[in-house]
């Protein structure tokens, strides 16, 4: 399985991974939808409902600069392939979005997370980083879980 990034190097407003995945896109999808599972490899979620227009939080421990709290708004949800939900935390405001797409050896998984204003390039660094770290622990997640 793999992780590579697809950030275009002139790319400021949206980060982007392409993940090729040896799992079902209905194995994927319970990693992205199942709280619990969630709250291993991406934060800690309170209140999830694949509803569109249901509000849930991320809450992670607070960091200098940042009180650990991200609220988020689910937008859309198509079961098994697509999945966006909004994701704001101080002034930013920004969407996330999962693409699964099924493949003869497993999925494919796009994951981007667009709205990064020119202002917010201390953002977008952590997003990049942040979502490489939490997409490798994604990886494992799915290695280590029931089918």
């Amino acid at each position: 399985m793999t992780l590579v990034e697809k950030t275009a190097p002139e790319q400021s407003d949206a980060v982007a991974f392409e993940f090729t995945l040896a799992h079902a896109p209905e194995k994927v999808w319970r990693a992205l939808t199942n709280p619990a599972l969630l709250s291993e490899w991406l934060l800690p979620v309170e209140e999830l409902q694949l509803t569109p227009g249901a509000p849930f939080t991320f809450r992670a421990p607070p960091q200098p600069g940042w009180d650990g709290v991200v609220n988020c708004r689910m937008l859309k949800v198509d079961p098994y392939r697509t999945l966006t939900w909004a994701w704001t935390t101080g002034d930013l405001d920004t969407e996330v979005t999962f693409t699964l797409t099924p493949t003869e050896s497993g999925t494919t998984m796009s994951l981007v997370h667009s709205g990064f204003k020119a202002d917010q390039k201390r953002n977008f660094n952590g997003a990049r980083y942040g979502l490489k770290m939490m997409g490798e622990k994604l990886i494992t997640l799915l290695d280590e879980m029931d089918t």
